[in-house]
Order: C-alpha cells, then sequence, then structure tokens
C-alpha cells in the first residue's frame, strides 16, 4: 500500500511508520521534522502543517491510506481539503478523552463525546474536544472512509513520559537496593493500558483490511493494585509496600496521573475513575490483540534498564524525595 503519515516523527507516528515499512508498504510522513527523525525507509516531506500550502508536495499523489495523530484542529482541516480526494482510508488516532463523561466502568465507544473545539490550536485543557473536532472532521470529509481509533493510556518501550514505566523500574530498583515502596492507596481503581505495539499492529491491521468506524483501542481492564502486583512480580521485588491516603499526598505536593513530583498512573478525581476502564470489545471483534499485562511490563522493563533505572526521568519521585515522604508519613 502506498501509506501517508501526517507526523512520524514521535513514538507513536514514528512505530507506525516502521512497522508499516516492515510490512512492505510504501510510506512517506509529512512533518516540519523538529520532534526527531522519521523511521529508516520512509520518504520524508517536509512540510509545515500550519501553512496554506501545508499538502503541496503530495497533492496529485494518490494514497491508499492516510494515517493522523495531531492533536490541532486546523491541522485536520487543511488536511481533509487538501487531500479528501486523494486518499483512500483515513485513519486518525483519537483519544478516549473525546468522551463527556469518565466515570462510566466499561463504557464503549456509543458513550456521548464533548463538543469540538471551534478553535484551530489546542491547549491542553482542551485536548479531548480538540480530539473530537477532528474525528468530526474526517468523518465529515471522508464519510464512510473512515477510521477512528481511541487510546486511552500509551504505554511500552520508547515512552518518554516516563508514567508508563515507573512502577515495575521503581520496582526493579527496590529489588536492587531495597524498599520500601510508596504507593497511592488507590489499589482498588481502574488501571488499563494497551503496549505500543498491539496499538499499532491494529491500526496497520484495520488499514489493510478496509476496516472503519471508531474504536476504543485499549487494554483490558485491570486495577492499580492488580498492576502494581504485576510490576512487583515482574520486577523480582517482595519488600514493604507504603500507601498513602491521596489526600495526603496531594497535601504534600505530589501529582497525579504524571510529570515531575508525581506517582503515576492514578487520578483522584472521581469523576475520572472510568478513564482507564472502557471496553475494547469492539475493537477485538475487529482484530485487536492485546499482550497480557506481565509480559507489558518485561518489555517495558528491559527497555527501561536500557536506558537507566537511576536516570532522571519525567514522571514520578526521586528517591530522595519518597524517602521523605515515607518518613514524614510515619512521623
Amino acid at each position: 500500500m502506498d501509506l501517508l503519515i501526517l507526523g512520524g516523527t514521535q513514538w507513536l507516528g514514528r512505530t507506525i511508520a516502521a512497522e508499516a515499512v516492515a510490512r512492505g508498504h510504501l510510506v512517506a510522513c509529512l512533518a516540519r521534522g523538529e520532534a526527531g527523525g522519521v523511521a529508516e525507509g520512509v520518504e520524508f516531506v517536509r512540510a509545515d502543517r500550519t501553512a496554506a500550502d501545508a499538502y503541496a508536495a503530495v497533492e496529485g499523489r494518490a494514497w491508499d491510506a492516510a494515517i493522523d495523530v495531531t492533536r490541532q484542529p486546523g491541522y485536520a482541516r487543511r488536511a481533509a481539503a487538501a487531500l479528501a480526494d486523494a486518499v483512500g482510508t483515513m485513519a486518525f488516532i483519537s483519544s478516549c478523552n473525546v468522551y463527556a463523561a469518565q466515570n462510566e466502568a466499561g463504557a464503549d465507544e456509543r458513550a456521548a463525546l464533548l463538543p469540538p473545539l471551534t478553535a484551530d490550536e489546542s491547549t491542553p485543557e482542551t485536548y479531548g474536544e480538540a480530539k473530537s473536532a477532528i474525528e468530526q472532521v474526517y468523518r465529515s470529509a471522508f464519510g464512510d472512509r473512515s477510521l477512528t481509533i481511541r487510546p486511552g493510556l500509551i504505554a511500552g518501550p520508547g515512552d518518554a513520559s516516563g508514567r508508563s514505566g515507573y512502577w515495575v523500574a521503581r520496582a526493579a530498583r527496590a529489588a536492587r537496593d531495597g524498599g520500601p515502596v510508596l504507593v497511592p492507596d488507590v489499589l482498588d481503581d481502574a488501571a488499563q493500558a494497551i503496549h505500543v505495539d498491539d496499538l499499532v499492529r491494529f491500526t496497520l491491521d484495520s488499514v489493510e483490511r478496509g476496516t472503519t468506524g471508531a474504536f476504543n483501542a485499549v487494554g483490558d481492564r485491570g486495577t492499580f493494585g492488580g498492576w502494581l502486583e504485576t510490576a512487583n512480580e515482574v520486577a523480582g521485588y517482595q519488600g514493604e509496600v507504603v500507601a498513602a491516603q491521596p489526600q495526603w499526598l496531594a497535601e504534600q505536593g505530589v501529582a497525579e496521573w504524571s510529570g515531575p513530583e508525581s506517582l503515576p498512573l492514578w487520578i483522584r478525581d472521581p469523576e475520572w475513575g472510568g478513564f482507564l476502564d472502557r471496553s475494547n470489545a469492539a475493537a477485538k471483534q475487529a482484530g485487536l490483540v492485546v499482550r497480557p499485562l506481565e509480559q507489558l511490563l518485561e518489555e517495558t522493563l528491559a527497555w527501561e534498564r536500557e536506558q537507566g533505572l537511576d536516570r532522571e526521568r519525567g514522571a514520578g519521585l526521586t528517591a530522595a524525595r519518597e524517602r521523605e515522604l515515607i518518613e514524614l508519613l510515619r512521623g
């Protein structure tokens, strides 16, 4: 197939491009090229998607499919106008952030969406509305040639945010150095992630089969406690785990979900209790295969070891800060 990837220089887009090349497809990536390089074997088309002539270099060419990963509605609006007659299937990597409610356990693709963002540029606060707008743009332009894939948390090797690998890497350090390990006391809360390679394979399989429609490409449903237990088993840690109440952690300035000074993958707000708890039944029926959590964490830990367990991370607590919090918690 002739595939056009809009983007393709960051983690997910580059992984899609590399896998597509490995499958024998002819792949072009249209991007500014400022976020990183393209995968080997990919044709790089340098373009600024904010420009009116962003797609001039690829107009006049026919594409079996295009794949877009953007969060900027303006990019999609210009792409739809330029490429609607040149592209067979338009696949958009959206997000489960598009859903209007995030507190329903096991919700599927029939759930209501957020109102689409009218602006061309999104902010972190309007991420869900922006993805909703892009879905609408591509549905309108491509009709039944539109494929929408909605992942939640994407995990696995290459996750530069550091959040999906934090707990298994922390368990590995504890197995090496000794514990205890500080965790938020939310063990029964939902936890769900999809390995980046499983997401990529489902995306390309769907494009190759001509599958269209919308799918929650998420991992199997589980709990935060199950995630921690599996991480400890994978890393070989059998030591002490210290659980702290969410309110106490917040009072100490410990962030949720991701970023510096955080304990990743938990969310205090009960209105977000279903974000990592969505149904993947439709995607599985369409061919999604997700690897077991144990395998996901084993592969993530191998990558974490390559990067360095003691490196400065994008998400999590430093060893010194964690010790300080545990001492404070114990009085």
